[in-house]
């Protein structure tokens, strides 16, 4: 018999009968994933993706609001000497250091399933910078929680020191807000912002360590002093790491990573004098 004749008997050809729906499935299911459009499934990869990021950046965001919290709790024992609640303050930092841990982990997770590029890749890359600054600064709080019992229930304390650390916390809390608000923002100027209120922090770091050479001679004075001083570079350090966050969000925003300041070098002084080694200028 010829393939003609094959036809003209009705036999289906191989692959079923056009316009029919194949063996085994019903009239108008739905298409697989296999069968759906690459196009439709890379943009839900997409989609899901972006999500994924946006929860890091809030999680990763969240880690400033524990630190604000610590922050106010450890200046409060600061300024009462509470040697009790220094101590919930440095139990309390496995909050911090978990959410570094969870954040870190998720960004590694995120990176093994995709390959974020641009503006995505910038993102990714500030978020692993910004997690570790905060665990430094939830470090930071519990340096100053574990000084404060070290002089005794009823230290000899200098109320112009204290009300100059207070000053000091003040800034320091304030600049933490301030990162948190330009990262989810997007917003260079007031990152850039950061580094007026840094500066009145070292001014007031200075500040304290002058007064604590001058407390006088009593041996237990001068030993809290001495204490304060490292309270008061604590502090510096997490307005420090504000700044830090703050060149994080111009990154992102640019695409280019500059300190806002040097500290190399002295306020005032040009960074080819700071580096002359001549005899002349010795």
């Amino acid at each position: 018999m010829s393939p003609a004749s094959s036809a003209d008997d009705g036999e289906p050809p191989a692959g079923g009968v056009p316009g029919q729906d194949a063996p085994g499935s019903s009239p108008g299911a739905p298409a697989t994933d296999a069968a759906r459009p690459r196009g439709s499934r890379a943009a839900q990869g997409r989609a899901h993706f972006q999500e994924q990021l946006q929860a890091l950046e809030a999680n990763a965001l969240g880690g400033l609001d524990l630190i604000v919290e610590q922050l106010d709790r450890v200046l409060e024992a600061l300024r009462h000497q509470d040697v009790e609640l220094a101590q919930m303050v440095i139990a309390d930092d496995d909050r911090v250091d978990g959410r570094y841990l969870e954040v870190h982990q998720g960004i590694l997770s995120l990176l093994a399933l995709q390959a974020p590029v641009a503006g995505d890749l910038r993102l990714v890359a500030a978020l692993l910078h910004t997690i570790k600054h905060i665990e430094r600064m939830g470090d930071q709080c519990v340096n100053i929680a574990k000084l404060i019992p070290l002089s005794g229930y009823e230290p000899p304390v200098r109320p112009e020191v204290l009300a100059s650390l207070a000053k000091m916390g003040a800034h320091a809390r304030s600049e933490v807000v301030q990162c948190r608000a330009a990262f989810a923002a997007r917003d260079v100027e007031l990152a850039e912002d950061l580094v007026r209120q840094d500066r009145e922090i070292n001014r007031l770091n200075r500040e304290i360590f002058r007064m604590a050479i001058d407390v006088g001679d009593d041996a237990d004075t001068r030993e809290w002093a001495m204490h304060m001083i490292l309270v008061a570079r604590a502090l510096e350090r997490i307005g420090d790491n504000a700044v830090d966050i703050g060149e994080q969000v111009a990154f992102v925003v640019t695409g280019l990573f500059r300190e806002f300041s040097d500290s190399s070098h002295p306020a005032g002084v040009p960074s080819d004098a700071a580096t002359d080694t001549t005899p002349e200028s010795r």
